[in-house]
C-alpha cells in the first residue's frame, strides 16, 4: 500500500516542525509537469528570466539538458517529487526598523543577517542557511523513520521557488512586495523546504490564503530604486538587496544615490508593510540578534582588515559578500551621507588596487565635496 500525506500525517509533521523551532509548516502538492498550474508557473518564471529581471544571478538561469529552466518546476530537476514540506521561521526581533531615525554615520544590515549564537559568554556569527537546515534534517529523519520515502532538504539552494510552494501550501499570499505574507506572522519569514516522494491524499484540504494586500501600495511607493515595477513584480537587478549582495563589480551610478545607507540587503518594503505592525517577536537559539550589527558605524566597518572581517563575519550571511564588496557598499553609503568626516577613508580607498572600490570611493568623494560646495 502506497504512503500518502493524510490529515493525520500532516498534523504529525507540523508538530515536528514546531518542536524544532519553526513557526508554521504545511504541505504543497507538486503539480504534474503538463498541468495548467505547472505550465502557468513555468511560463511566468520563463518570462521573468527573459526580461532580464534576474540580473547576474546565473544560478536562477540554469537549464537542464533539454534547455528547460531548472527552477521553472519542481519536477524538472526532481522527477520523483510529489509534495513539498514548507517550513516558515519568524526572524523578527525587538529592534529598530531601517526606516526609523538612526544614529548619524551608520549603515544598515538586513534584519535576517544579524544572527548569532551565545557561546562561552560571547556571540558568534551564525547563518540562517545552516540553522534552518539543521532543523530540517531533524524533521527529515523523523519522517523517514515513520514512512518510507525519498527526500531532499533545501534552504534557498534548491531548484524550486520556495515562496510559490509556500503559497500552494496555504502559508500565506504573495504580497505586492513579492514577499510571502502570513496573516498572523507578517512577512519576516525565512522559508525552507523538504521535497518528498509522498503524494497528497485527496482527503487533505489545503486552503490557500486570499490576497489581503487590498489597495495598499506602501511597499511599491517606498522602494527607493523602483525595483517593484508593479504589484508582485520585481526587477531584481534594481533591488537593493541584489545590488549590495549579489552584484559583483561596480554598481550603476544612477542607482547609487538611491541605495542610501543600505550596506547589506534591504528591509524597506517589509518595514512599511502594515501586516508587520503586529508581527510577533521571536528569538531562538542560533538566531539571536548581534547588537553590533544593528545600525553599525560606517567608520568601524571601513576599518576592518581581512582578519577583522573574518572574525566578525565568518559563518554569517555577510561572509559571502567578502570584505571588498562590503567596503564598496560602505563607500557608497558614505557618499550618500554627505559627511566630510568620511573623506580620509574614501581618499585612501580611492587609491586601492581594487578598481571597483577605488571608483566607488572617488564617486563618494565627489558626492560629499559637491554637496559641500552647494551649501
Amino acid at each position: 500500500m502506497s504512503v500518502e500525506w493524510t490529515s493525520e500525517l500532516v498534523r504529525w509533521m507540523q508538530e515536528q516542525a514546531r518542536n524544532v523551532g519553526f513557526d508554521t509548516a504545511s504541505i504543497a502538492p507538486v503539480p504534474s509537469p503538463h498541468s495548467e498550474l505547472a505550465e502557468r508557473d513555468a511560463n511566468r518564471f520563463q518570462a521573468w528570466i527573459d526580461a532580464g529581471r534576474a540580473g547576474e544571478m546565473e544560478y536562477l538561469k540554469r537549464r537542464d539538458q533539454e534547455g528547460i529552466l531548472v527552477r521553472s518546476g519542481v519536477k524538472v530537476a526532481i522527477p520523483w517529487a510529489r509534495s513539498v514540506i514548507v517550513c516558515a521561521f519568524n526572524y523578527n526581533v525587538e529592534a529598530p526598523l531601517s526606516i526609523a531615525p538612526a544614529p548619524p554615520k551608520t549603515g544598515w544590515i538586513a534584519r535576517y543577517a544579524w544572527s548569532g549564537r551565545n557561546s562561552e559568554d560571547q556571540m558568534v556569527p551564525t547563518d540562517y542557511h545552516d540553522e534552518l537546515l539543521t532543523r530540517l534534517r531533524t524533521i527529515e529523519s523523523a519522517l523517514q523513520e515513520r514512512v518510507p520515502c525519498e527526500t531532499r532538504c533545501y534552504v534557498d539552494t534548491g531548484p524550486l521557488v520556495e515562496r510559490s510552494a509556500a503559497v500552494k501550501a496555504g502559508l500565506g499570499w504573495t504580497g505586492k512586495n513579492t514577499c510571502l505574507i502570513n496573516q498572523n506572522l507578517g512577512s519576516w519569514l525565512l522559508l525552507s523546504v523538504i521535497v518528498t516522494s509522498i503524494p497528497v491524499a485527496a482527503e487533505v484540504s489545503i486552503d490557500t490564503t486570499v490576497d489581503r494586500c487590498g489597495s495598499c501600495t506602501r511597499c511599491l511607493d517606498a522602494c527607493p530604486t523602483q525595483a517593484l515595477i508593479a504589484p508582485r513584480q520585481m526587477d531584481a537587478s534594481r533591488c537593493i538587496s541584489y545590488l549590495t549582495i549579489e552584484k559583483k563589480g561596480a554598481i550603476a551610478e544612477d542607482l547609487r544615490n538611491l541605495i542610501g545607507r543600505q550596506i547589506f540587503g534591504c528591509d524597506i518594503c517589509q518595514d512599511v508593510c502594515p501586516w508587520n505592525r503586529r508581527a510577533p517577536i521571536t528569538v531562538r537559539e542560533g538566531m539571536e540578534p548581534r547588537p553590533e550589527l544593528i545600525n553599525p558605524a560606517l567608520e568601524w566597518l571601513a576599518e576592518l582588515d581581512s582578519a577583522g572581517f573574518k572574525k566578525l563575519f565568518k559563518g554569517s550571511p555577510l561572509e559571502r559578500t567578502r570584505r571588498k564588496r562590503l567596503h564598496r557598499n560602505v563607500a557608497i553609503a558614505m557618499g550618500n551621507s554627505h559627511d566630510r568626516d568620511f573623506l580620509p577613508h574614501l581618499e585612501a580607498w580611492s587609491q586601492s588596487e581594487d578598481e571597483v572600490l577605488a571608483e566607488s570611493a572617488r564617486w563618494a568623494i565627489q558626492q560629499i565635496t559637491s554637496s559641500t560646495h552647494e551649501r
